[in-house]
């Protein structure tokens, strides 16, 4: 017969197995649920990364293009370029004759096909009033059928019998290829989805995240080291101290309305662009870092400071010679991970003017730009049906940045925490 502390030890015994079975059944709901997220927008988000394109010889005539000698990028930029193309596909069904039906099957083409023959002759000028073979894309909805995401029959097809005829015989000719779609990486905004890319988006987001960094990073740092080296404990001092925490838990809205309040209306600074931006992403990032510095430093062992004092060095060298360089790593830390909390920020951007439409890619922090959070909230809002995969693609892209950004902060830990040792 069991003793009763025999018993309250197998009650401990079993309430402890309870405990961890409870903490693993957590671990793995979370982790399902994550990779449930993580499935859901990688398998609908993928294919937007490329794109169908139909292979047409199109006639580079000068007359039908409205180009004359002496073919210079000016000359050809200005070019007419849509009948050419038209033309093209137009000799691949040489039985379609009615204007009826042309139109219907010019639908088949986007309207950045002209554009693929324009920069061909800009980098090409030599071969006007030859014909040359160009891959140019194909418009959305076929972009879409090719990708199995619109359907070929039921209530709410998009498409007519011909033009799935000849779309299924562009097919049998193998003149429709799928291919890496350079045009969303690399290129801007479109009100089309299949011409629509991140390029212009992930430039203005990484000037924005640039200013954020080069205004928040100096300050936060100034601002620790003297609240928790220099500062005497006062009653301005423990307000102020109050404050910054405060301000680390606002919402990131009430930044946005800041911004706009001063950097806008007081100040007169450009709408929509990344200075402005990153200006008030580092409002919102500074508390951050500040918290994560005197964390940092509050860390470093009292030791430190005395052997140096004991050695001879002043209270600055102490700090900027010893204390700051062994509070780095988690200074840095922190200073990565709020910069990677200002990347997903949309509302500050969207206070400030930052969600314009925006076709170009910024050359400059003072030019206007969208940023990739507020890019994601347009495309989440458009009823095309291309946007869909355009937005789950952009979220993958953000969370790329976000795990490099992750992996970034601990190897520049590590590697400094090693120097320090």
């Amino acid at each position: 017969m069991m003793t009763s502390n025999e018993k309250q030890v197998r009650k401990r015994n079993r309430a402890e197995v309870r405990f961890r079975s409870y903490g693993v059944l957590s671990l793995l709901a979370a982790g399902s649920v994550l990779l449930f997220l993580i499935y859901t927008i990688v398998s609908s988000g993928y294919s937007a990364f490329f794109r169908a394109t139909v292979l047409l010889d199109v006639q580079l005539n000068a007359e039908h293009m409205d180009v004359t000698p002496p073919y210079t990028q000016d000359v050809l930029m200005q070019g007419r370029y849509t009948s050419v193309v038209k033309q093209a596909l137009y000799a691949q069904f040489p039985e379609v004759t009615d204007r009826k039906h042309r139109r219907a099957l010019a639908k088949m083409l986007s309207p950045g096909a002209e554009l693929v023959v324009r920069d061909y002759l800009i980098d090409h000028p030599d071969r006007i009033g030859s014909t040359v073979s160009l891959e140019v894309p194909l418009s959305s909805d076929f972009d879409q059928l090719y990708k199995d995401h619109l359907p070929r029959s039921g209530e709410h097809i998009r498409f007519t019998a011909t033009q799935l005829q000849w779309y299924d015989r562009l097919r049998q000719e193998a003149r429709i290829h799928y291919r890496f779609n350079t045009q969303f990486l690399f290129g801007g905004d479109s009100r089309y989805p299949e011409l629509a890319g991140i390029g212009g988006a992930v430039v203005g987001s990484l000037y924005a995240l640039l200013v954020c960094f080069l205004l928040a990073f100096p300050l936060g740092i100034a601002a620790a080291t003297y609240l928790e080296e220099f500062a005497r404990e006062s009653r301005l001092t423990r307000i102020i101290e109050a404050n910054i925490n405060n301000l680390a838990a606002v919402p990131s809205v009430i930044f946005g309305l800041l911004g706009l309040a001063i950097f806008l209306n007081v100040f007169g600074l450009p709408r929509s662009t990344p200075l402005v931006g990153g200006m008030v992403l580092s409002l919102m990032t500074l508390p951050t870092i500040i918290i994560a510095t005197r964390a940092s430093i509050r860390a470093v062992s009292p030791g430190i400071r005395q052997a140096a004092l004991g050695m001879g060095a002043s209270p600055i060298q102490v700090v900027f010679h010893h204390v700051l360089p062994v509070a780095m790593p988690g200074t840095l830390t922190g200073t990565i991970i709020g910069l990677a909390q200002a990347l997903g920020e949309t509302a500050p951007l969207l206070m400030i003017g930052m969600v314009a439409f925006i076709a170009d890619i910024p050359a400059t922090p003072l030019d206007a730009s969208a940023a990739l959070p507020v890019q994601i909230f347009l495309w989440a809002e458009s009823a095309e049906r291309g946007f869909v995969e355009k937005t789950s693609a952009a979220i993958m892209v953000i969370m790329a940045f976000l795990i490099l950004m992750n992996l970034l902060a601990v190897i520049i830990r590590s590697k400094t925490q090693s120097k320090v040792e």
